[in-house]
């Protein structure tokens, strides 16, 4: 009897070390794991340039310059982390449309971006002088700004009015250079309560499957089997959402 209370008091002991050893190893994972920021872009066609022998001329000028096709471009960027950053230069990029006017903003507070000193003193702002054909470029092609806090969950919102330089849909890049941090183009999806739809999806029927399982093994009744199956797969959206939102509240919990 004593052996066998000694075994199982070893084993008991030895599960509580592989899991709390398991569960620092998570924790670690998530405060150590390499920070991403996320952007998302999104393009409206607001204006455009035709020529018509019956119906007309339409003109979109910019400056007395002629635009072909003129374009609204948002980009959103996203702190997904679970750091506050300090200090963070961003710049913005394209190569095949100009960047014209833009709107900035800290989604929810009244501050808007500034640019940074080089890219202000690059464009010879401060000197009052007229800008050069190759200001002019640099300054249609790209802009730097910086970010002094950039907390989590913080959204930066730019909105660019563009003249897209061929037929295509312009393309604009985010690219940040900063100790820990990364950027990652996220394309834009449907979205249930926060949560892409098709994560949701993947995630539910994956607890479907363990539901489905343990109906088969503990349930009976055939009408009490399908009802269940049927109700989940009514929920099975839902349930995913909740899973996920609650591993992000633990993530967030634990990253905190």
């Amino acid at each position: 009897m004593d052996s066998d209370l000694f075994d199982s008091r070893l084993v008991v002991a030895l599960m509580s070390i592989s899991l709390g050893a398991f569960l620092t190893f998570i924790v670690q994972m998530i405060v150590k794991k390499r920070g991403v920021f996320t952007y998302t872009v999104l393009h409206n066609k607001v204006g455009m340039s035709a020529e018509d022998a019956v119906f007309g001329t339409v003109r979109v000028t910019w400056n007395d310059e002629f635009i072909h096709n003129l374009y609204l471009s948002t980009v959103e960027l996203k702190n997904g982390t679970l750091k506050d950053y300090e200090n963070v230069v961003v710049k913005v990029y394209t190569n095949n449309t100009k960047l014209l006017s833009e709107r900035s903003e800290l989604v929810g507070t009244t501050y808007g971006l500034k640019w940074t000193e080089d890219f202000v003193g690059s464009l010879g702002i401060q000197s009052g002088a007229k800008l050069t054909p190759e200001q002019w470029n640099h300054y249609h092609s790209q802009r730097e700004y910086l970010l002094p806090t950039m907390n989590r969950g913080q959204v930066v919102r730019i909105a660019y009015l563009n003249a897209a330089l061929t037929q295509n849909q312009p393309n604009l890049w985010v690219d940040i250079v900063h100790k820990g941090l990364k950027t990652r183009l996220r394309v834009p999806r449907n979205e249930i309560m926060g949560v892409s739809q098709l994560h949701a999806l993947l995630v539910g029927s994956a607890i479907g499957f363990l539901v489905i399982t343990s109906v088969i093994m503990f349930v009976d009744e055939v009408w009490l089997a399908s009802v269940i199956c049927m109700l989940y797969g009514l929920a099975v959206l839902l349930s995913g959402v909740v899973c996920i939102r609650a591993w992000r509240w633990l993530r967030n919990l634990l990253g905190s």
